[in-house]
């Protein structure tokens, strides 16, 4: 019945960052807009293809109002870096001070957050009985807060928050703690520790991914008694999900949150309903 109206609507979306040539991003959108009778055109925006630094981020954005861009999706490295350059922001962006989807319309950019609720969602089906007392975070940048404000509404007691950047892990902290109640993330110092306390592991640095071999931590501190969340998707098993099922630690890959962030995506884009479990089957599909 509503195909035919549906069938009028024309959508130009794009996902904007680096080393996105493998991405399965844009044929789990587009094949959900052919599947709901939109004109859906999704474009991979990829600055090493470009031949272009993040100093571009301004350029790209205002390239892509002007040629009536509906949406763009924020990947690594801009999750941060895009929130000066937007016109407004979602109450949950402003909170994780980080933006993964930017929906233009009427000349404006408003940025949003389906990160977080993609982690939960991927994590609620994938783990729903692993413990929650403690667990540690490796990452504390656009993807690892909103993965944060997802491990506390996934009531994660103790959350032990480790980056690169120990500055930028006590920003995530104090946001959360002043959300959440005092005390509930805590920046680490001290790894080992940290893991020895812990039930479970989140990861989310882009170590892992194709351009970002290896492991985020020495392999001697997993042993079979926790559970390891992945947030990087390509490749679907990372050598610390390899690593971590070989020592019989119970494991969930990005995929979940690829998709559910995406599903959040695509309504955002459209104002349509997308249906997650055809989309699930669809970013299956597209292999390992």
């Amino acid at each position: 019945m509503n195909s035919q109206v549906k069938s009028s609507k024309s959508f130009l979306c794009g996902l904007i960052g680096a080393g996105l040539q493998k991405s399965r991003t844009p044929p789990m959108h587009e094949q959900e807009g052919q599947a709901q009778g939109l004109r859906y055109v999704y474009r991979t925006i990829d600055i090493e293809q470009l031949g272009v630094g993040v100093e571009a981020l301004p350029e790209l954005l205002r390239a892509a109002k002007l040629m009536g861009f509906n949406g763009l999706n924020i990947t690594h490295p801009f999750k941060q870096l895009v929130l000066p350059l937007l016109d407004e922001l979602s109450d949950d962006a402003r909170a994780l001070n980080a933006v993964n989807t930017v929906v233009i319309k009427d000349g404006r950019m408003t940025g949003h957050n389906t990160d977080w609720w993609g982690f939960a969602e991927g994590f609620k089906r994938g783990l729903p009985d692993v413990a929650r007392n403690c667990a540690v975070q490796l990452g504390a940048g656009g993807a690892g807060a909103a993965v944060a404000h997802a491990a506390m509404q996934l009531g994660i007691q103790k959350l032990y928050l480790r980056d690169v950047d120990p500055a930028k892990a006590q920003l995530v902290a104090d946001s959360l703690n002043a959300r959440f109640g005092a005390g509930r993330v805590v920046v680490c110092t001290d790894l080992e520790a940290a893991m020895a306390e812990a039930d479970g592991l989140i990861h989310a640095t882009p170590i892992g991914m194709a351009n970002y071999p290896g492991l985020p931590l020495p392999e001697a501190l997993l042993n079979a008694r926790h559970w390891v969340a992945e947030i990087v998707y390509f490749p679907l098993e990372t050598e610390l999900l390899r690593v971590a099922k070989a020592k019989g630690c119970r494991v969930l890959n990005g995929g979940g949150m690829a998709v559910f962030q995406a599903v959040g995506a695509f309504q955002l884009f459209t104002g349509s309903e997308p249906d997650a479990e055809r989309m699930k089957a669809h970013f299956a599909s597209l292999g390992a």
